[in-house]
């Protein structure tokens, strides 16, 4: 996201106007320009399906926002051939992802001690990111983004909106690929040990995020100190058995204790029994584009904090309405009991397990898109893990929480444009007049416009 309106309005819409004419290749004429050709074609199925007008980049794997099938297929051996026999040239491709919303939510929605009833009421610019991603050399490549790291339009205090923040780096990678089994991805970069956490935001299934499967990496003031689920390190990523397998590994900062804290290491391995999934950030959705079942596992470990999980996606055409996308999520975490450990996290991080669920069917003719969410989080916490002077019983649920909604997506152009209403209620623990803990509901109402290019 950008830092102000103003540079939103100038930058912004200057990255917009020129992106397809960063990309490297000659100038096409009208038969050829891809802004005339139809924006569907046929899969593999025989069902119509959502294709981007944009030019391909020569690697779309660096684009990381959105998966592969954004772009026009079917030409891969083709370009590479080609590739191995002209000269090399560097490319640099630029765009833009926005997300801005009106919401109308009880005070005490999400995570923490709020109980207000009370239903307020706004518009908000969530996202505004600026994207760069080119090619350095054959294997060689780079991707950043800038994010604004406050909500623009919610109230600072009783007299102030915010209007205006300074733009922060989100993501700022280099990418060395040696071969399919090994490439190396240095830098600033989204870490997880599951598919959730490892998603585009311009290709989600429901208006944003999971709440629970990576809670204690988003900000900096969190557990593992992250940068909205990024972190500094070098990642290893590579395929095998017909690029069907997939495993990441790599060691990044993590929380910074002392100066020689040890490294936080998050591997993850992934079978995909049908299509192969080679998009760095996963996608939530795929539209109706290709067969994808995908079983993964991971861990997630630094000094005394552990996390492992398991995943399973499924992503494919289902009747002749349209396709089904199915995603669901496992995590057992704890941060150990330990308290002079080097790296303690017991009372930062407690025992607990966390679930999710996720599904939606994709109806191509009208570009709806249905969808229902789930989520669990249930703190279990040790003895050691529990905040002085309270009882373990009331910490365990007043931390606890689930979320359950749905909503309805509505896609005029795919990934690059859509609509997405949605319903959800957040269930939590609040003390009451009496010290006990009772279960409370609160309802959010969220209308979300994304558009997006590269």
């Amino acid at each position: 996201m950008i830092g102000t309106c103003k540079f939103l309005s100038t930058v912004g819409m200057s990255v917009l106007l020129t992106s397809a004419s960063l990309a490297n290749g000659p100038q096409v004429t009208n038969k050829e320009d891809p802004i005339k050709k139809k924006s569907t074609t046929q899969n593999k199925n025989g069902s119509e399906v959502f294709k981007t007008m944009q030019k391909t980049p020569k690697n779309k794997y660096i684009l990381r926002e959105v998966p592969g099938y954004f772009f026009e297929t079917g030409t891969e051996t083709t370009t590479k051939a080609v590739a191995d026999t002209t000269p090399f040239k560097p490319s640099i491709s630029a765009g833009a992802i926005v997300h801005m919303f009106g919401s109308y939510s009880q005070a005490g929605f999400g995570p923490g001690g709020n109980a207000s009833e009370d239903w307020n009421k706004g518009f908000s610019l969530y996202r505004a990111r600026i994207l760069l991603g080119g090619q350095l050399s054959k294997k060689g490549s780079f991707f950043m983004e800038t994010e604004i790291p406050t909500i623009i339009g919610t109230r600072i205090d009783s007299t102030t909106k915010n209007v205006k923040v300074s733009p922060i780096i989100l993501d700022c990678q280099y990418e060395h690929k040696f071969s399919t089994t090994l490439t190396l991805i240095g830098g600033m970069q989204l870490v997880s040990h599951n598919r959730n956490g490892l998603q585009g935001a311009a290709s989600l299934l429901a208006n944003d995020f999971t709440f629970f499967q990576y809670p204690y990496n988003l900000f900096a003031n969190q557990p593992l100190q992250g940068n909205f689920g990024r972190d500094l390190g070098v990642n290893a990523r590579g395929y095998f058995l017909n690029e069907k397998l997939e495993y990441r590994i790599g060691v990044f900062t993590g929380r910074r204790a002392t100066d020689n804290s040890p490294l936080r290491t998050v591997g993850r391995l992934v079978y995909n029994f049908l299509d192969a999934d080679k998009n760095y950030y996963y996608s939530g959705t795929n539209l109706g584009n290709g067969k994808t079942i995908s079983l993964g596992a991971g861990f997630d470990a630094q000094g005394s904090y552990s996390n492992v999980g398991a995943d399973l996606f499924i992503d494919m055409p289902v009747g002749s309405p349209g396709s089904v996308t199915l995603s669901t999520a496992f995590s057992y975490m704890t941060g150990g009991t330990s308290l002079t450990a080097t790296n303690s996290f017991a009372q930062l991080i407690p025992k607990q397990t966390t679930q999710l669920l996720e599904l939606g069917y994709y109806f191509k003719d009208v570009k709806l898109q249905p969808y229902i969410r789930y989520e669990n989080q249930s703190i279990n916490a040790e003895d050691n893990q529990v905040t002085p002077g309270m009882d373990k019983s009331t910490f365990n649920k007043l931390n606890s929480g689930s979320v359950f909604g749905g909503g309805l997506n509505y896609f005029f152009n795919g990934y690059g444009t859509n609509l997405r209403l949605s319903y959800t209620s957040f269930t939590k623990g609040v003390m009451n007049t009496s010290g006990e803990v009772d279960k409370k509901s609160f309802g959010q109402i969220w209308l979300q416009l994304q558009f997006f290019i590269f």
